[in-house]
Parts: C-alpha cells; structure tokens; sequence
C-alpha cells in the first residue's frame, strides 16, 4: 500500500473541543476522494471560549488529545503534518462579548499548538457561513456527490443534486444547500467550484440559536414571563424535576443579555418543571421572530431562505436529539409529525420515568423536551420542511467511518485538496490493469467458445 499523509483539525466549538486525525495516500492522483477519519479524540472540559478569565488554562486543555495526536501519527510524519484549529460560534459569541479575551484565548491556544512538532498553520474563528459551507461540503465529499471512482480506475462526477446539510451546535445553527432558485440576499449566496462543477448555494447560520444559548433563552423568558420571582415554573422540564440557578448563569451570555434584569445576578432561583407540552410549545416559538420579511420569502427573523429541495443531512445536536427519540423512547422519526408526538410525549414522561429510562444521560435529560420542541418549530415553522419534504432528511452523525462536521472540509479548503478543475482524463494505473484483466477474459472466453464448437461438431461427425 502507498504510504499515507496525515492532517489534523480541532474543532473547537461552544460546549467542547473535539480533535479529528485524517489520513490519505501519499500519492493520490488528482487530490480527489480518499481521504478518511484515522482516529478523533473528545477534549475535557467545556470548549476554549468558557476559559476567558484563565486563557492559559485553555491552552491545557488540548494536551491530552495532542498527546494522542503524537502517537496516531507516525514519528517521521509529524513534521509534514498540518494541524489547524477552528472555533465556532462560542468564540464568535466571545469576541461580541471581550474582544480582548477572545484574542487572549487564540494566542493561548496558538502557543500550545506551536509547541507541538506538526506543522502549525492557525487558530481562528470561523465565520458562521464558513462553517455551514464547510459542513455541506464534508457531507457530499463523504457520500461521493461530487467525484466518485469508477469501477475501470477513471473518475466520474456523479450526474446527481448534491446533498443540503444541517448542523446544530451549542451556540449556532446552520442550513446550507445548493438551490436553482434566485438568492435574493448576497450575504446568503456562495458561488463555489469544485472539480470543474460550480455549485450556487445559500448558506446561513443562526447565531443564539445553538442548543445551549436556546435554552439559556428559553429560561430568560420564562423568567420575564413570571416576573423573575423566588420560583418559576418551567413547562419544558419534566414533573418532578427543580433545579436552583443563579441569574449570572443565564445572562451570562450576548443572547441573552438584552433580556437581563436590574436584579443582582448572584440572585438565585428555583425552577421547577411543569412537564406541559403546549405551554412550553408557545413559549420555545418566541424565540422565532415569523413577523417581518423584506424578501419574497423568509425562513425566520427576516432571514431569506429559498425553498428547501433534494435531500438534506442533519448532524450534531440534530442527530443526537432523534437519536435519543428512537433509541431511548423507542420512537421513529420518520415525518414532522412524528417529531411532534415524541416532543409531546417527552414531555409528557416524569423526570423519574425518564432517569429510569437513561440514567447515564442525566445530565441532558431534562432539557430533551424543550430541544426536541425546537428541532420541530426549527425544521417545519423556520425552515419550511412539510410532511412532504421533511422525510428526506436523514439525521446522520457519520459517513462511513468519518464524522460528518465543518472539520473535514475545511481542512480540503486549505490544503487546497479539492482542485477547482475537473480532473485530468488520464487513468489511473488502477484502469490500465482492468483493461489488461478484460482484454484476458474477452481473449480466455473466445478461446473456451471455438474449443466447445469444435468439440460439438467432432462429437456430431463421430455419432453420423
């Protein structure tokens, strides 16, 4: 087998960092189609953005999965190893929030990073299109939609729509995917070519729309709603569920700061949950803003999206969340109505039921009313999926054995792995052999073919 070059890319997102090792080979001809998931490691600790008063500490953070970086790659190969770091919308949120942070973060992280002997080429943060771009184009490289290997050796380009992709993280959400229709804002429209093929996609991310920024908002209303007294009531949580907070850790973020009281944010208080499908249903769809729209047509909070068409992936928190519905409440997904009845039983179900049904999910588990509730207005009232549409989603986390996630295709992006230009006709060596192995079989087939006329008529000559 060829010998195999490594990348290394750390997704560095709101709620934790996650460390992904790629791997192809060395002598891949055109960069196309091969590379794949060597091995990924889960960073402890929540994600770099949470370290803003102690940046060196979230340079430490990542040690343990570089150390395991250092023995997934091959010695000899570190050195010509390109290792990035991406962070999303927590740092995104940061840098709103303490632009002198943020930077005190990334250099913190650059500087570990650095002392490391891969090839170090950055530490950003992605914007919230480049990671909803970057996701659909991991997506369709995975699942082959833009160039695939034919069974002779050559390349093929697939004559088929590409696949749209959503993805859900802590503090953004985002929807991405090719479309005919015209783009009526600029900011929505990227004009991509890959492989000779230029694809126009909208993209568009939902900055405080990630699963944790929803449900810090989501409790700033309730609280509004019950006039931030000792003891609220919380319609998404399950019966027998309370749970005692502190107000800073709700405002603690630009999502919700516009909302923050004039009370002292050490003030502690007691939420409990209500388990009552409908009024949680109502107070999780103000988080939507379905009034205004300057466009011919909008998703949510004046944004334009285009009709949705083709098939879509969903991944992330998307994922995770029916994942949840039909392995842990043994329900299938299948229409938006489905996910509306599994919202409503969850719901419904008592924090003791639920505990005795995944006890190792405690901590997540009362929050899966509130989110499933969001996924469905998201996907049906946000992004219009109808029960037409809304069965071609398919709510993935992997492709193969590769994650599907921004990581993949941003690390494609900067090596410059996917040419702009279709790829050379010339074939592989792979097809000079099949043509040789055909040429014998053709040749081996005529040969057997006289051999049994022959024998035919010899035996038809010997019985006359």
């Amino acid at each position: 087998p060829p010998p195999l070059q490594y990348g290394i890319v750390l997704d560095a997102g709101s709620s934790h960092t996650a460390m992904f090792v790629y791997k192809w080979p060395a002598d891949k001809e055109n960069d196309t189609g091969v590379v794949s998931e060597h091995s990924m490691c889960d960073v402890e600790g929540p994600g770099i953005s949470s370290y803003s008063s102690d940046p060196p500490a979230a340079g430490a953070s990542l040690v343990h999965c570089l150390n395991q970086a250092l023995r997934d790659v091959p010695k000899e190969k570190h050195m010509g190893t390109p290792l990035y770091l991406g962070a999303t919308a927590g740092m995104r949120l940061l840098n709103i929030a303490n632009l002198q942070a943020s930077d005190a973060v990334l250099s913190a992280v650059a500087a570990m990073l650095k002392s490391y002997p891969f090839d170090f080429r950055g530490a950003k943060i992605l914007s919230g299109e480049e990671e909803g771009v970057f996701g659909w184009v991991t997506a369709n490289y995975l699942l082959e939609n833009f160039i695939k290997r034919g069974w002779l050796g050559e390349w093929i380009q697939p004559q088929k729509m590409t696949l749209g992709a959503m993805d859900f993280g802590g503090a953004s959400t985002q929807i991405t995917f090719e479309t005919r229709y015209t783009i009526e804002d600029p900011r929505n429209e990227v004009m991509l070519k890959l492989y000779g093929q230029v694809y126009k996609v909208y993209t568009h991310s939902f900055l405080c729309y990630g699963r944790d920024q929803v449900l810090k908002r989501l409790l700033s209303k309730l609280l509004q709603a019950e006039s931030y007294q000792a003891t609220i009531s919380h319609p998404c949580w399950p019966t027998g569920y309370h749970k005692r907070l502190s107000l800073s850790s709700i405002y603690d973020s630009p999502c919700t700061e516009k909302e923050r009281p004039s009370l002292a944010l050490n003030t502690t208080i007691t939420v409990v949950g209500t388990g009552n499908v409908s009024l949680c249903t109502l107070h999780v769809s103000k988080l939507f803003d379905f009034t205004t729209c300057s466009f011919s047509r909008c998703s949510f909070n004046g944004i334009f999206q285009p009709e949705v068409s083709g098939n879509f992936i969903a991944f992330s928190a998307f994922f995770y969340t029916v994942d949840f519905i039909q392995t842990v409440m043994g329900r299938p997904v299948h229409f938006s109505s489905d996910l509306k009845d599994a919202a409503k039983t969850i719901c419904a179900t008592s924090w003791s039921k639920l505990l005795q049904k995944a006890p190792k999910l405690e901590k997540r588990l009362a929050d899966y009313c509130a989110v499933s509730t969001f996924i469905y207005l998201l996907t049906t009232k946000g992004y219009n999926f109808n029960n037409h549409s809304f069965p071609n989603i398919a709510f993935q986390k992997k492709a193969g054995e590769t994650s599907i996630g921004w990581a993949l295709g941003y690390m494609l992006n900067l090596t410059n792995m996917i040419p702009a230009e279709k790829p050379s006709s010339h074939k592989s060596m792979l097809y000079n052999y099949w043509v040789i192995l055909i040429l014998l079989f053709v040749v081996a087939a005529l040969t057997s073919l006289v051999t049994a006329v022959c024998l035919l008529r010899r035996s038809k000559s010997s019985t006359i």
